[in-house]
């Protein structure tokens, strides 16, 4: 971009300003401590719909997804299919039984489930860890878009983003946070709609063509900015004009790309003739024939089982996602909350339609990104990039304001998740400490986000995913339908789960485990671990539980009783008379 067009940056001042002015609003409606924690449990399907897909759908829905369609092509489709499916399995097992409950969160549902406050406590870091993991992509995010839209250095979206969110829910906790998100859904809905359904005339106009056996290629003269240091693969032998540093020495004027992989610095600049093939980021497909192709995985050496952890992750995570799960303490009851789960697949389902289509045109008309390592931004970039003119300015400025609400809708159920627990688990429970809590929550992840290293969205979402197939889905799953569960075996299993997924997601977030270990399993079961944690975390909670003392019969039949008993009849009491004002 040779300069930021006004109607970008007047796009990202709206969004941010209607949510920081709807926000305010909540507060005004945010007055007790289940307003903060369960917005008095008064929201309805159809609201709570919304404000679910809005806080669900995040950055690396919005953006993660067409980057990795395409970067890496079919495989890549497991992201959206399993982000949906996994609301049909917390509608079947865990939405309505959950609900009944009556607990304010899922520390609090393992107390009432299992009695045991060491096994709340535990349950309580765990939550704490999976919204850290999920929050830390979000600011990135942030940082990565604003960096590219108006050349500013990446912590400055990051910090702006972060305080936004943190004003936002220190102020109005849940209850202003339902506002904001159930408005930001149809905003993100529409800012990527809107230019995929117009690319999607223009792409069945040109009558272009998918799945070439020849790799991408640049339609006109192309300069590219290396933003991050990147290593691409090379089909063919070409010249291009390059400044900075290839394979860790300087060039500056003609170079000649041999076959192979290639090191280019951050900060490097690489001009392509029309016409010109354009590397791709190693491990992803060079051609379009293999990028259309299911199989090749992720890059590395087991794509096979790289894609069937991906599906476990995202098919099981988002049972365990603590910010939906509060979600439905919110409804009135167990029947609203299963109404709520089918509107969410409904309302996801139609979103994800749209990222899969720019996914493919971007593979189509900005190959380029496929060099920079920074393949989220297509959807900011397309429109501007295929279109140009005042109607490509307009879909841009739409598509930027999209992803600013995407990484403040999430931002902001992730941090209502882990203030409600500290609040709750680890202060008093009162509306001070719920603000106390959300300012420190939020200022970690965003200092963390700033210092460690960058990935894919959808693949930092993806690790965060598996942390929660690997610990709070076990633990609702078990909890909910099988009475031989007991707290030791539970509490075996979070540490367990969380220990392996959470170190796996460590090495990964800190970046460079792909240099120093290759493509070898190692590799694929620190980058993908759900395949191997998530049945580990339910055979240690199901033999654990088999050799320790279980809770006495009748406990177990009256709390199983208010989990699925209809609500008509009854037996159910929400667990909030003991918190104070």
């Amino acid at each position: 971009m040779s300069g930021t067009p006004a109607l970008t940056v007047a796009a990202l001042a709206s969004a941010a300003l209607v949510t920081v002015a709807i926000g305010a609003y909540g507060v005004r409606l945010a007055r007790t401590t289940s307003d903060f924690l369960v917005a008095s449990r008064s929201v309805g399907p159809r609201w709570n719909a919304a404000a679910i897909s809005g806080e669900y759908l995040s950055a690396a829905s919005f953006l993660g997804v067409a980057g990795l369609i395409a970067k890496y092509g079919a495989d890549a489709l497991w992201y959206p299919v399993g982000f949906t499916a996994g609301y049909l399995g917390l509608l079947l097992f865990v939405a309505a039984p959950l609900r009944r409950s009556g607990a304010y969160t899922v520390p609090d549902f393992a107390e009432f489930r299992l009695g045991s406050l060491r096994l709340r406590r535990l349950a309580a870091v765990v939550v704490v860890l999976i919204c850290g993991v999920y929050l830390i992509p979000q600011y990135q995010g942030a940082g990565l878009t604003l960096h590219i839209l108006l050349r500013l250095p990446k912590w400055v979206g990051a910090v702006v983003v972060g305080a936004i969110v943190i004003g936002n829910v220190a102020g109005g906790g849940m209850r202003s946070t339902t506002l904001v998100q159930a408005f930001q859904y149809w905003l993100k809905l529409s800012a990527v709609a809107l230019p995929a359904l117009v690319l999607l005339g223009h792409f069945l106009a040109q009558d272009r063509e998918l799945g070439a056996p020849a790799p991408a290629q640049v339609a006109v003269r192309t300069t590219v900015d290396v933003s991050t240091d990147v290593v691409v693969r090379v089909g063919a032998a070409q010249q291009v004009r390059l400044r900075g540093r290839i394979d860790g020495a300087p060039v500056d004027g003609a170079a000649l790309l041999t076959p192979g992989e290639h090191e280019l610095a951050a900060g490097t600049r690489l001009v392509l003739e029309a016409g010109a093939a354009v590397p791709v980021v190693a491990g992803a497909p060079v051609n379009g024939e293999t990028w259309l192709s299911p199989g090749g995985g992720f890059g590395g050496g087991h794509p096979l089982y790289q894609v069937y952890s991906l599906m476990i992750a995202t098919f099981l995570g988002t049972m365990g996602l603590p910010h939906v799960l509060v979600r439905f303490y919110t409804n009135p009851d167990g029947r609203a909350a299963r109404t709520t789960a089918l509107a969410v697949i409904c309302l996801v389902g139609l979103f994800y339609l749209f990222p899969i289509l720019l996914g493919v045109f971007a593979r189509l008309y900005v190959p380029q990104l496929l060099i920079t390592g920074t393949s989220d931004a297509a959807v900011v970039l397309l429109p501007g990039a295929v279109l140009g003119g005042l109607p490509g300015q307009l879909l841009a400025a739409l598509a930027a304001a999209g992803a600013i609400a995407a990484f403040l809708s999430t931002s902001s159920g992730l941090l209502v998740s882990i203030a409600g627990v500290l609040s709750t688990d680890m202060l008093r429970g009162r509306i001070r400490d719920f603000r106390i809590a959300a300012l420190g929550a939020g200022a970690v992840p965003l200092g963390l986000s700033i210092g460690v290293a960058s990935l894919d969205l959808s693949r930092t979402v993806g690790l965060a995913f598996a942390v929660a197939a690997s610990t709070l889905c076990p633990l609702l799953v078990l909890g909910i339908w099988w009475r031989g569960l007991t707290a030791a075996g539970a509490a075996a299993g979070l540490a367990v789960g969380g220990i392996t997924s959470g170190a796996a997601t460590a090495v990964s977030v800190a970046g460079g485990f792909d240099a120093a270990l290759g493509h070898g399993w190692v590799a694929a079961l620190l980058g993908y671990p759900a395949a191997l944690t998530v049945p580990l975390t339910f055979a240690t909670m199901a033999l654990v539980s088999k050799v320790t003392r279980p809770q006495s019969a009748r406990t177990v039949r009256r709390i199983f009783v208010r989990m699925h008993a209809p609500e008509r009849l009854g037996l159910g009491a929400d667990r909030e008379r003991g918190l104070t004002q």
